[in-house]
């Protein structure tokens, strides 16, 4: 589309004009440190600021370099991402910390090419880091980013498509400045957080308002389109909670490969459906557990917890199995807080009174 360099000298300042007015003061901000930019940005993926910020400062406080990162235990790492969700992003943050410090001498890649090497950093990540810690010319590709271009533009391409990414990506490319390139992104991306918002737009104070296709044409909620989601895939878990007679319990490592890998669970037994107690009872599995012990089963909560993840919907029963005994390899309930638990699991244990 056409766009001479006198319209996307404006279009730029515009953008970095109300950034210098509006923009957030956060911390990985007051600097151009690789270290800061990097966990900030694995942090905020799939993940709002006001979310994220209390995450990014418990890091860097418990890690202010990345060589303090690189020689925690992943355990420890877990425990501090806890609620963030996507657990794989906290293991690829521990696993390229460790690269960068030990194999790096803690240098973090200076360039795009060198930065999409790393574990856990794709497009978006390497871009932010290149274009912010070392002036590069790549464009930044974020949701806020697809927004903006999309009504600005007037683009109905689908943003989640492989077209519509390729096409973004191109135009974003063709607007980046030949110089505070780090500031533009940092900008473009802002703008779409606070001003073109997905709700509520403040069109009517908008500085790119006289030339935006959406605004012109009152499609600004029609953009930008998305292909509609996945089918999500309903699973139905079953916790059981022992609690001895000494007050311990046993928790359970997931080694697998999932969301929750390396998290510690209670003993879980998977249903085909939402299952009651003769059900849980009669299945071979259950039969199976600690078959030479006597429980006392009761269900912690009448009706099923139900916890979202992006393409999963999880149908979760906590079962009490009080055990009038005491278990070999037992951890006191005192104890279990130490150890990293997908979030809901940590709220069923902050409530939980043995």
């Amino acid at each position: 589309m056409p766009f001479n360099p006198f319209e996307k000298m404006k279009f730029n300042s515009n953008l970095i004009h109300w950034y210098t007015i509006y923009k957030r003061n956060l911390p990985w901000r007051q600097s151009q440190d690789p270290y800061s930019v990097w966990l900030s940005e694995i942090i905020l993926q799939q993940t709002q600021i006001k979310q994220g910020l209390p995450y990014y400062m418990a890091f860097i406080e418990k890690y202010p370099t990345v060589f303090d990162l690189a020689q925690a235990n992943e355990t420890e790492v877990l425990k501090l991402w806890q609620g963030l969700g996507y657990y794989s992003r906290a293991r690829n943050l521990h696993f390229t910390a460790k690269l960068i410090a030990f194999q790096n001498n803690g240098v973090f890649p200076n360039s795009y090419k060198e930065l999409m090497k790393l574990k856990g950093v794709g497009d978006y990540t390497a871009s932010a880091i290149a274009s912010i810690c070392f002036d590069e010319a790549v464009a930044v590709l974020d949701g806020n980013v697809f927004r903006v271009l999309a009504r600005y533009f007037g683009i109905d391409t689908p943003i989640n498509s492989t077209e519509g990414v390729k096409q973004f990506k191109a135009l974003a490319q063709t607007l980046i400045p030949n110089q505070n390139i780090g500031d533009y992104n940092q900008a473009i991306m802002e703008f779409g957080a606070l001003q073109c918002k997905p709700k509520s737009p403040k069109c009517e104070q908008c500085p790119l308002q006289n030339n935006c296709n959406a605004y012109a044409t009152a499609t600004v909620k029609l953009l930008p389109v998305k292909l509609k989601k996945i089918t999500v895939q309903k699973r139905y878990y079953n916790f059981m909670v022992i609690v001895s007679k000494d007050q311990t319990t046993l928790l359970e490592k997931r080694t697998q490969n999932g969301i929750w890998k390396n998290l510690y669970q209670f003993p879980l037994i998977e249903s085909k459906t939402s299952i009651s107690k003769e059900e849980l009872q009669n299945l071979p599995v259950f039969k199976s557990f600690y078959p030479d012990l006597e429980f006392d089963i009761h269900l912690h909560n009448s009706t099923d917890i139900i916890h979202k993840l992006s393409h999963r919907e999880l149908h979760i029963k906590f079962w009490i199995l009080k055990h009038n005994g005491v278990l070999n390899n037992g951890i006191n309930f005192s104890e279990i807080n130490q150890f990293p638990v997908p979030v809901v699991l940590e709220r069923f244990i902050e409530r939980f009174d043995p």
